[in-house]
């Protein structure tokens, strides 16, 4: 996820990933690239990197499973 998180210019550091996720908890109705935290940018990084169904996509998909930890709850 480090890569992913580089890609999005995000601090990539296992702490820093860590911390995103903890604070940008989605509700289970909102998908990844819906969440209001996304620049336009990351926002299309991340649509044209899941409708590719590259290498990005199983990475993209464990992002947005983290980040609906607290919905499934």
């Amino acid at each position: 996820m480090t890569k992913l998180f580089e890609q999005l210019g995000l601090a990539s550091t296992e702490e820093a990933i860590a911390k995103f996720i903890e604070s940008h908890q989605l509700a289970g109705d909102v998908f990844l690239t819906q969440a209001i935290f996304w620049t336009d940018a990351q926002r299309h990084f991340l649509e044209e990197k899941l409708h590719s169904d590259g290498e990005w996509t199983t990475v993209i998909d464990q992002l947005n499973e983290s980040l609906h930890e607290n919905s499934v709850k």
